[in-house]
């Protein structure tokens, strides 16, 4: 019954997946992304939810969303922010190309949203769907937070704060391409290297000048060094600034890194080799800010119990799912590392998140969608 009726709603789900592409929520934007956030908390109400906005100073508004009596057994991340500067829409429109939905921020996440939102709303307002079903909606509240892509810093204390409560959090990531559940995910850190040196004219006074850009180049070429495929280590320089001129020797330049683990020994070892970096050129200086901002999210009972019962619930829908790792991390890994069962990747199925590409196979917004509602009425 679920599938069915969902994918009579495929229709009004891409709609509202269309208006919240067009709203253009990057993570540095706080006024684009606090549009989005009350186009969302409206919706979540006119569908029996208890909503709070929770104002932030630098990014977006957060908002909370709960639906049934105050406690909850389900939890539901889903991040309002996404990677994509203001005007790409216009560069990139929402369009449909045979089975695939594109646009900025489709697949990740703002399918998802709309995903939430319309199954919430079949499973509290919508009569035609009660009237087939004698089941109980369960007490879920959903976190819609703004600052996930950029590390989630102000919102993480809430979502450890809710997590605490719930008997199991779905993070509600886009899945792998192959439609798998995320059960591990690598942890992440972000740093910023910045290399000062003296600046002096390239010409009469080159031989008095300390180049800082070259200083940072030697330091790139040891971060990106750090690398290990075998154990699943990468060191990603990808932002780089520095210099005035081509005729002044550089006396400042910086660079931002990511870096990804599948351990905390890991990630204390790369962290305290990042910060013991010492200068090459004489007279150079360093300065190393950054740490490892998500532990691991191991595939272990926390992740693998909950993805088993997925599978069963799954297999009643004729849904045959996988479990897979991510080596991108998300919100899950706070929760999974407080030992809440935590399963990830409970979004769309697509491709090519953070890709000019992006996509999402329409087809799996009503599947997801049926997911989900299942999970919630027959956990």
């Amino acid at each position: 019954m679920l599938l069915p009726y969902f994918a009579s709603q495929t229709d009004q789900l891409l709609d509202l997946l269309r208006q919240l592409v067009e709203i253009e929520s990057p993570s540095t934007e706080k006024a684009a992304t606090d549009r989005l956030t009350h186009f969302v908390e409206p919706i979540a109400r006119q569908s029996g939810a208890e909503t709070h906005i929770l104002p932030q100073t630098d990014v977006g508004d957060h908002l909370l969303a709960r639906w049934g009596e105050e406690g909850h057994d389900f939890l539901l991340l889903c991040h309002l922010d996404t990677v994509w500067p203001l005007g790409t829409i216009r560069e990139r429109p929402w369009r449909i190309v045979g089975q695939r939905a594109y646009g900025p921020g489709v697949l990740d996440e703002k399918a998802s949203i709309a995903i939430v939102l319309t199954v919430m709303h079949a499973l509290y307002t919508d009569l035609d769907l009660r009237d087939e079903w004698d089941g109980s909606p369960a007490t879920v509240t959903v976190f819609f937070n703004s600052d996930e892509e950029i590390g989630s810093r102000t919102s993480r204390a809430q979502i450890e704060y809710l997590a605490r409560d719930a008997q199991v959090v779905f993070c509600m990531e886009p899945a792998r391409p192959d439609g798998s559940l995320k059960v591990a995910r690598k942890g992440t850190g972000r740093y910023t290297i910045t290399s000062l040196g003296r600046a002096a004219h390239a010409g009469s006074g080159h031989a008095q000048g300390i180049n800082a850009i070259e200083e940072l180049a030697h330091q790139i070429l040891r971060l990106q060094a750090m690398t290990d495929y075998a154990v699943g280590t990468t060191v990603s320089v990808g932002w780089v600034r520095g210099g005035t001129r081509s005729n002044v020797i550089p006396d400042q330049a910086q660079a931002r890194l990511d870096v990804r683990v599948r351990t905390r020994n890991e990630g204390e070892r790369i962290n305290a080799a990042i910060h013991s970096l010492q200068p090459v050129l004489p007279g150079a200086t360093l300065t190393v800010k950054g740490g490892m901002s998500r532990p691991p999210m191991k595939a272990s009972p926390v992740t693998l119990e909950p993805f088993k019962r997925v599978q069963e619930i799954g297999a009643g829908l004729g849904l045959s799912l996988e479990g897979d790792e991510s080596g991108g991390a998300s919100d899950a890994n706070f929760t999974a590392a407080l030992g809440i069962p935590t399963l990830d990747g409970m979004g769309a199925i697509g491709d090519h998140p953070h890709h000019p590409d992006e996509y999402v196979w329409i087809s799996s917004l009503a599947e997801r969608a049926a997911l989900l509602a299942a999970l919630l009425t027959g956990w």
